[in-house]
């Protein structure tokens, strides 16, 4: 009996069913990264309810998403209720937070009203600190919120994998040899940062460690690793081994690469597969015209070790 491209259809449309479009909540703080998530999801059908933190996200997402609210980081509470009045249960994060606020002038927290939701879950780390201040233990407390009140987080790059980079050097120029050893040597030292969730971002120089990332983030470690050396080191920028990637994904973009020039360094590497280059046609034009190689690590695929790097 003969098939008809109709029956084929039929076929095919049973064996991958369509995603059903749904309400999604979107975290929004600091970057293009949450614009670029909002209109992935609106592309697939999703209405988008945004939470736009506070001094933090684009106004652009005003214009992209059904819902938008701006709410300073600690109104919790207020959070919560947001995303529940709009029936939200399945909810995303997007874009970079400025820890540093926790940690200056009070008067920058309290600018982001704490309420009775945020001090209860938060007690433990403000307060009585009985509980440390590491990015994966205020992350975790922050999703518990909205998690005993039914609504789940998935990673952005869940709705964008395209926004991953892949393997290989997405510069005309690769790293030289000598370049190359210090890749492979700050890989592992980044690594072990990251497990110890203190930064993800290492600077080395002749296989020396010129400055690692902490709370002041990617962009003031290169700045001052340019302050320490006469230039022509080499970033990298790894996960951490079991990135949570709901709440942080390594992101770069065109700012990374302007601090690596000012600053004197030669080459970026990142980490493919679990890295975002923000803008990247204009990101790797721009590293192009200011002579930055630029290359995405598989480390089993570039290091004589493999896998073996980074691994606790």
């Amino acid at each position: 009996m003969p098939v008809s491209k109709s029956n084929l259809d039929d076929v095919a449309s049973q064996r991958i069913p369509t995603p059903r479009p749904k309400k999604i909540g979107l975290i929004a703080a600091w970057g293009d990264f949450p614009v670029r998530i909002a209109k992935a999801l609106k592309s697939q059908g999703h209405e988008v309810y945004c939470l736009a933190i506070k001094n933090h996200a684009d106004p652009e997402l005003a214009e992209i998403c059904d819902g938008y609210r701006v709410l300073g980081l600690g109104r919790m509470g207020a959070q919560v209720r947001f995303f529940r009045r709009n029936g939200i249960t399945s909810a995303t994060m997007a874009g970079k937070v400025f820890k540093t606020l926790l940690f200056t002038r009070r008067i920058d927290l309290l600018k982001h009203f704490p309420d009775l939701t945020f001090l209860k879950h938060f007690y433990s780390i403000f307060v009585s600190k009985t509980q440390d201040s590491r990015d994966d233990t205020m992350l975790n407390a922050y999703a518990g919120v909205f998690e005993s009140n039914g609504i789940t987080f998935s990673p952005a790059t869940d709705f964008a994998p395209e926004l991953l980079v892949k393997e290989g050097t997405m510069t005309r120029h690769s790293p030289n040899s000598s370049q190359m050893k210090d890749i492979e040597f700050g890989w592992n030292m980044a690594k072990q940062m990251g497990r110890l969730d203190i930064g993800q971002t290492v600077v080395i120089k002749n296989q020396a460690v010129m400055a690692v990332e902490a709370i002041e983030g990617t962009d003031a470690c290169i700045k001052r690793a340019g302050e320490l050396c006469k230039g022509g080191f080499v970033v990298v920028k790894v996960a951490k081994p079991n990135q949570d990637m709901r709440f942080d994904v390594p992101t770069i973009g065109e700012g990374t690469i302007k601090t690596i020039k000012e600053a004197g360094g030669a080459v970026l590497a990142i980490e493919a597969d679990m890295t975002i280059v923000l803008k990247e046609a204009e990101t790797i034009a721009l590293a192009e015209r200011l002579g930055i190689s630029v290359i995405a690590i598989n480390p089993e695929l570039h290091f004589a070790n493999g896998a073996s790097i980074g691994v606790a």
